[in-house]
This record gives structure tokens, sequence and C-alpha cells, in this order.
């Protein structure tokens, strides 16, 4: 979708309410790349890093009193939140029961009671909840798999296989991903392993796919690494099926120092015709840079150039918006991703010093 520039309508007015965790400056970015309005700021915790950084960032905009003065504001078409993420629901039922869209960072709720609310309080007030699943949403090369695999190239897909390792840092309260504060080592507070980072995959799974729902077959969570936070997990594991296709979900949180990105994220979505493997973040050893696509038929290998494909997410919530689409996301598959993410996280068998 192309970018939604209508210049005759008054830009969307947004918030962001919820600034704990560094997805915010995408969202931010991604509208005000759109042509919306910023019109005011919020968290529950003003010295977070990540507020700070926001607040350096944008300093013209104004913050409010209090999250409360932003989501009942009548004149805010649109609210985002990268709030700790157990405060991500109640913020999203709250802006929806007053009339605004809800954009919310991933994990965007914790638990099958919140996602409930949720569901309530967009049937009942007609506005969407989206969530940013952003190795998709954010990345060239996965968006490009997309149009591969909607092409036929590689046949019907019947896997996909998910690799979303992450690099924790330090306890120490920095921005930008470098350090982590104390609600990370809860996963009261995060959900969990599964519930968090795995979403990602999960989402993958059912797009490319073409899945409307699926079941969790098995998954496990572990914390080998940190015997003295035993509400932490820094490693888990699932896996999917679907009356389409099998998927495999691998996540953790031990990226070395030595790798020049936080993560090697990888994709492989396996067809009856080929297959597509993405290197989302760093290629090693090897081409510079990330987006990285490859894929194989039976006529060629080919690496796929990625740097001219345009990241329809954030032109399509404008869309959505004015229009009252789905067309970035379809509600039904945010819905059912968390679902699968929260269910996976309550079902997991724990190991090492998981509590």
């Amino acid at each position: 979708m192309s970018t939604d520039q209508d210049t005759s309508a008054p830009p969307v007015r947004f918030a962001a309410v919820g600034l704990d965790h560094a997805h915010a400056f995408g969202q931010i970015a991604g509208l005000l790349g759109q042509g919306c309005e910023l019109v005011g700021l919020a968290s529950d915790d003003r010295d977070a890093a990540v507020a700070r950084a926001v607040a350096q960032r944008w300093p013209d905009v104004a913050w409010a009193e209090h999250p409360d003065d932003l989501l009942t504001d009548p004149t805010i078409d649109l609210v985002v939140t990268a709030a700790v993420p157990d405060r991500r629901g109640p913020i999203a039922v709250q802006a929806l029961r007053h009339g605004k869209d809800v954009v919310a960072d991933k994990p965007g709720c914790i638990s099958l009671e919140q996602l409930e609310d949720v569901e309530k309080a967009v049937a009942e007030s007609g506005r969407f909840w989206s969530v940013t699943f952003s190795e998709r949403f954010e990345v060239r090369s996965a968006v490009k798999a997309g149009e591969i695999v909607q092409s036929g190239r590689i046949g019907r897909v019947v896997q996909t296989i998910g690799l979303g390792p992450h690099r924790e840092g330090d306890r120490a309260h920095l921005a930008g991903g470098e350090g982590r504060p104390d609600w990370f080592y809860d996963r009261g507070r995060t959900g969990g392993i599964l519930t968090d980072i795995a979403s990602h995959q999960i989402d993958q799974f059912l797009f490319y796919t073409g899945s409307t729902t699926a079941d969790v077959v098995s998954s496990a969570v572990a914390n080998y690494t940190h015997p003295d936070s035993p509400r932490m997990q820094d490693f888990g594991d699932l896996t999917l099926v679907s009356d389409r296709a099998h998927g495999y979900v691998r996540v953790d949180w031990y990226t070395p120092k030595g790798l020049p990105t936080w993560g090697d994220g990888r994709t492989t979505i396996l067809g009856t015709e080929g297959f597509i493997e993405l290197r989302k973040y760093v290629d090693l050893a090897g081409r510079e840079g990330g987006d990285h696509l490859f894929v194989v038929d039976d006529s060629t290998t080919e690496r796929v150039d990625c740097s001219d494909v345009e990241l329809p997410y954030y032109p399509a919530l404008v869309h959505d918006v004015r229009h009252r689409t789905e067309t970035a996301c379809p509600q039904s598959h945010t819905f059912e991703v968390m679902r699968l993410a929260i269910t996976a996280q309550q079902n997991a068998t724990k190991r090492g010093f998981a509590a």
C-alpha cells in the first residue's frame, strides 16, 4: 500500500502512553513519517531510560501529568504504547473504550484474561488493536519474503522455522537495548520469553503459511544463566501445527558480544517447490548490513536485493484509522498470535533455574 497522504484531511493525532521499551522510537517515527501529529507523551515512570530518551528526541512535545489525561482526550485518534508489558493490555483497553485506535508494542498483553478484555473493548468500541510485530512489519526482507510466497514461486508453504536470538546487555538502566531495567527479569511483568519474543515468530508462521489458527504442540522455557533471578527466562522453544503447515520457534537471550548486532534473527520458509532463508540483521562473516534474503527454486539459487522494498505497515495504519479498514493487519490475526504465544507460555515445561 502506498502512503496515505490525503492533504485535504487533518493529520491523525496520536499520543505515546507508556515509554519503557525502545520499540517506542520506531512506533513514533513510523507514524510521524506518515504525516501524523504527536500531541502528547505520558508514562508511568518518566525517569525510565526510554522515557528520558524520547523526551530528548522530541523535546517540543508536551508531557501529560497523568496517562489518563491522554487516554481520555477526545481529540486524540490513536494511542501507541511501549509500556512495561503487563501494562500494555490495560492501557489499550482504556484507550479503546474512549474511542481511540491502539498500536501496542509486542507483546500486546501478557495473559488470556487481558486478551479477553482487549477483545471485548475492540468489539464494543469499533476501534482496532494492532500489535507491532516489528520483526515482520519493519524488516524489508520479511516483507519481500511475503511477496515471493504470494507469487507461488516456492509452492505451498508447509513449514517455517523462526529463530529469535537477542542480546541481554546488563542491568544498567540504559536506553537503546544496551541495558535492562529490573522488570525485565520478572516474567510476571514481561509475560515470559514465549509471550514476549516468540510472538514475532508466531506472527510470521501464520502469515507465511496462510494459516488463520493453529495449535501449540509443545513448548518449553528455561533459565540456564540467571540462578539469582529465577523469574527470568533466557531460553524458549515451541512447535506449532495448523491445518496447512508446521512451525518451529526458538528464542533466547544468549547473543554474544562478538556479534556486530543484537541478534542473528533468521527465518526459513519451506515450500513444496523451493525455500527462502532470511538473515534479517546480519550475514555471518558474509555481506555487510542486514535484510539478506536467499531463495532457491527449481531453476536457480538467488540472493534478492531488498533495499527498495517499501514497508507498508505505518501507511496502512493511517489508512485504517481514516477509513475503518484492516489493511495493516487483520484484527483476527493479531488476536490469534497473542492467544498462541500466551498458551505456549502457560503450558511450557520449565528447565534450569526457571521458577
